[in-house]
């Protein structure tokens, strides 16, 4: 038993070292958090940014294909667009047929990603120099490839 318990226990060990999904998502919690902070004067976190910003790309867009090119789901996806739309960043309507849902971002929308890409640009800025420009570069063509593999299996 003494034995299993210190497999177990290496094991563990080397999944939180070496553990794709575990590393991208701490470092994603990371960023995310470093991103919400220099958000804050606009009361945006980056997760509504990021909306904001795809929807200024694809608007008016079913909230279907908006979860698919966001690589979301469904659920997560209407709980931050229910944010959006408490908060009058954004509207749902109707598509052609009642059951398509489209999602668009409203003037006070606008008007606050307006406000917050500045502060955007700053930690955007602030990243890049800590990482190098070269790396980042690199680092973002691996990370687009990573999605890529992971989204077709």
């Amino acid at each position: 038993m003494t034995r299993e318990k210190f497999n177990v226990g290496a094991k563990v060990r080397e999944i939180a070292s070496s553990c794709a999904c575990f590393k991208l998502r701490k470092a994603a919690r990371a960023v995310t958090q470093y991103y919400d902070a220099a958000l804050e004067p606009c009361n945006l976190k980056v997760t509504q940014f990021s909306l904001l910003v795809a929807l200024m790309l694809r608007e008016p867009v079913p909230i279907g294909v908006l979860a698919e090119e966001l690589v979301m789901d469904r659920t997560t996806l209407a709980r931050n667009v229910e944010l959006l739309v408490r908060d009058g960043l954004a509207d749902v309507v109707p598509g052609q047929d009642k059951r398509t849902k489209l999602l668009r971002i409203t003037e006070n929308g606008r008007g606050v990603l307006v406000k917050a890409t500045p502060l955007w640009e700053e930690a955007q800025k602030s990243i890049v120099a800590r990482l190098g420009k070269q790396n980042w570069t690199d680092l973002s063509h691996k990370l687009a490839a990573i999605t890529s593999m992971a989204v077709l299996g």
